[in-house]
């Protein structure tokens, strides 16, 4: 059973079709990396799977369980999913620390030394255990997004959705957020990232999708889809991103 599954998955902005009958399966632990242009559909993609937005008609499922079913508990299925944007959005007048620990406190009930232990845990693991009482402003773009990608794992979520979340970022910084996802990957964290990182897709990425228009244009191996690309499309785009 796949642990994130779109079956003709359509979402319209009014008259503007954005999604066209998109399915796609993604397994357990696996890392998918979605790519295309501006304007494709990748981000609303990963916005339907969170349910931040609606979809026209179509289904997404969560290892088996139908998220667009009339009634669904949408703070449960957030919960289990966490998204990570290309903005940080942090709260600017809460420390990391609390950034961290408001939502398990409040959604889940958490004590807060429970709260705060697994706060450190997780400050460490994406190497920002000195700045726990700092405040969003205090830090760099690249350690504003570490907390962010701890913030939303916190929640211990089954499935990680990154929304190009290194494309705000100066070039410099962009390495330390690619490597706490790498690590991320490697912990076997079932992951969806839109990116145009195609560094990160060649190394970490299971599968490789190409999304324009709406519809997925190709999809397979990353060194497959970025060396042989099959269609048109892809060709184009590719040339453009790689050169």
């Amino acid at each position: 059973m796949p642990m994130v599954e779109l079956r003709g998955v359509h979402h319209a902005y009014g008259t503007r079709k954005v999604l066209c009958g998109v399915d796609l399966a993604v397994e357990r632990s696996e890392v998918l990396v979605i790519i295309g242009p501006s304007g494709g559909g990748k981000s609303t993609l990963l916005r339907c799977v969170n349910l931040l937005e609606s979809v026209t008609s179509g289904s997404i499922f969560l290892a088996g369980e139908e998220l667009t079913r009339p009634g669904v508990d949408l703070n449960g299925v957030r919960r289990r999913v966490g998204m990570v944007f290309q903005h940080f959005n942090l709260f600017p007048h809460l420390t990391v620390m609390r950034n961290l620990t408001l939502a398990p406190r409040m959604l889940l009930k958490l004590p807060q030394a429970q709260a705060g232990e697994r706060a450190r845990m997780l400050l460490e693991r994406v190497g920002l255990s000195d700045h726990a009482q700092h405040l969003p402003h205090q830090l760099s773009g690249g350690q504003q997004q570490r907390v962010a990608i701890a913030r939303a794992l916190m929640m211990q979520p089954e499935v990680m959705l990154f929304d190009e979340v290194t494309s705000a970022l100066d070039p410099e910084l962009v390495s330390e957020v690619l490597d706490a996802m790498r690590d991320l990957a490697v912990s076997g964290m079932t992951m969806l990232v839109v990116t145009h990182e195609m560094g990160f897709a060649r190394e970490l990425a299971d599968r490789l999708v190409f999304i324009s228009d709406g519809v997925i244009v190709e999809e397979g191996p990353p060194k497959e889809v970025l060396d042989h690309p099959q269609h048109a499309r892809t060709q184009q785009f590719l040339r453009k991103v790689l050169r």
